[in-house]
């Protein structure tokens, strides 16, 4: 049987006695094939085109040259035991192998601080707020008392719409000063008119 000249020639075989590591092996030793058997159990279909996708992979991504790619292949589909297959293969990553990922948990630092619930009031105070230009003003007292109040619990509970208490705040302050002007130049010119 001859062997091609990337296993080296004078190199022990895997079945035969005091083994020394193969010029393409990278000074190791053989490494078994995971998930395969002892090296003499007679290699399978599946397992050459096994060997064939690893050695596949490993020229696509440049770790062989063309002509050694061939020659491995040549030799991959020759093979009689899954010990030759696993030498042809043992310099490359064995491919897609499941590999279990250990579960660390993410430091609290890294983990996204939860969304505070927003009140209730500081919405209602935020519609309110904006009711008050179709309402005529009507809504301005209540967005002012909703705008205080969620403002005081939201400082006191640490909930979120600040945003929205405050807008209603400005809105219905906006409404119920406009009205109280308004009210004001009524009377006095109801007043003047007399």
């Amino acid at each position: 049987m001859t062997y091609p000249s990337w296993q080296g020639s004078g190199a022990p075989r895997p079945w035969q006695g005091g083994q020394a590591p193969l010029r393409w092996q990278g000074g190791h030793g053989p490494q078994a094939w995971p998930g395969w058997g002892g090296a003499v159990m007679l290699a399978s279909h599946a397992d050459r085109e096994r060997a064939v996708d690893v050695l596949r992979a490993g020229f696509g991504e440049g770790r062989l040259e063309k002509g050694e790619f061939d020659q491995r292949i040549e030799r991959a589909y020759a093979a009689r035991t899954v010990g030759e297959l696993a030498l042809l293969v043992a310099d490359l990553p064995q491919g897609p192998l499941p590999q279990p990922v250990p579960v660390t948990p993410v430091p609290r630092t890294f983990l996204p601080l939860p969304r505070p619930r927003t009140n209730a009031k500081a919405v209602g105070s935020a519609v309110c707020g904006v009711l008050c230009v179709v309402s005529f003003g009507l809504t301005g007292i209540p967005a002012v008392v909703l705008g205080h109040s969620a403002r005081s619990e939201i400082r006191r509970t640490g909930e979120g719409g600040d945003a929205l208490a405050l807008t209603g705040l400005v809105l219905g302050w906006l409404s119920t000063a406009g009205w109280a002007v308004l009210l004001t130049l009524m009377l006095v010119a109801a007043a003047l008119s007399v």
